[in-house]
This record gives structure tokens, C-alpha cells and sequence, in this order.
């Protein structure tokens, strides 16, 4: 199932987030692609599980963030220690108002406040599998090639447009 939307105003958005899950994400997101991550929101592992955001470092480690926007939210989802089967490291990433003593130890975590995060914790590191990492890294590669195209089509241009003269 793909999450795109093509005939909403923002393909790239479901609509399944919460306002203060999305701002916590934007917050991640800025602060790691001031890392040099490459990241891909809402996406659905070869478990069938759809973590909130993957990320593949600059020095090919992956990392799945998991958002939670309050104590029932953490309390509520059990499916996250299934996400370490499928990244180097597992992290919560959070906002002001949810307590950090709730969040598990060896996970990371990060305090977002929609402008950007704080990592406040290293996440243990869990090598993948080298088979397990290719088949984690063709997945992420093949849904953010199909969002690019589907965002593409989305923005309702045509192709002799976006081909310059000469060409």
C-alpha cells in the first residue's frame, strides 16, 4: 500500500500523523539531514510493521526513529522492539512535554520541537545482518523512488516542461 497521496495538496503527506507527531518528525528530519541522513517517513518493513521514519547515515548504518507524542501513546505500542530487526540502531524521538525516563535505555533519543531535534541519547548499535541489510536497504530504495516519481507526476507539469530547450 503506498502512503502517497496524488490527488491531495501534499503527496508526501497521509494524513494518518497527528499535528504533534508531524511536528516532532519535522524537527528529526531537519536535524538529520543536517547529518547527512537520508530519510524516508511512514514506511512498511518486509515484517508488514510501518515504522515513522528510516534513515540510512552517510556511512550506510540505518536507523529507524520511532515517534511518541505522549506517555499512552509509548505505553500503548508494543510492536517497536520488532524495528531492531531491521536497523543498526533504534531510536524514540519525542517533545517536551512527554517524560524521558520513560523511554528504554539503550534506545537513542531525540527531542524535537518542529524546528529541529536534539539527540539527548546514543542508540546501542546492533549490526544487521549483511543479507538483512540488503534487503532493508533495496526496500528503502525502491519506496523513495517510487514517492519521487509519484510527487513528480503530482505536481501536475509536463515533461516537455521540465526538459530544457536543446535537450
Amino acid at each position: 500500500m503506498t502512503i502517497l497521496n496524488v490527488a491531495g495538496n501534499n503527496p508526501l503527506i497521509d494524513g494518518r500523523q497527528s499535528a504533534r507527531a508531524m511536528m516532532v518528525r519535522k524537527g528529526v528530519q531537519i536535524l538529520l539531514n543536517d547529518m547527512r541522513h537520508a530519510l524516508l517517513p511512514e514506511l512498511v518493513l518486509a515484517s508488514g510493521r510501518r515504522v515513522d521514519l528510516i534513515t540510512v547515515s552517510d556511512k550506510g548504518e540505518v536507523w529507524i526513529i520511532e515517534i511518541k507524542t505522549s506517555i499512552e501513546d509509548f505505553k500503548v505500542d508494543r510492536k517497536w522492539p520488532e524495528y531492531r530487526n531491521y536497523c543498526d540502531r533504534l531510536f524514540f524521538a519525542t517533545h517536551k512535554d512527554v517524560p524521558r525516563e520513560i523511554f528504554p535505555e539503550d534506545c537513542g533519543l531525540f527531542l524535537s520541537d518542529g524546528y529541529g531535534a536534539h539527540m539527548l541519547r546514543e542508540a546501542t548499535e546492533h549490526k544487521l545482518p549483511p543479507a538483512t541489510r540488503k534487503a532493508v536497504m533495496l526496500n528503502f530504495a525502491r519506496a523513495a523512488a517510487q514517492r519521487l516519481m509519484l510527487a513528480e507526476w503530482a505536481a501536475g507539469r509536463s515533461f516537455e516542461d521540465a526538459v530544457p530547450d536543446g535537450d
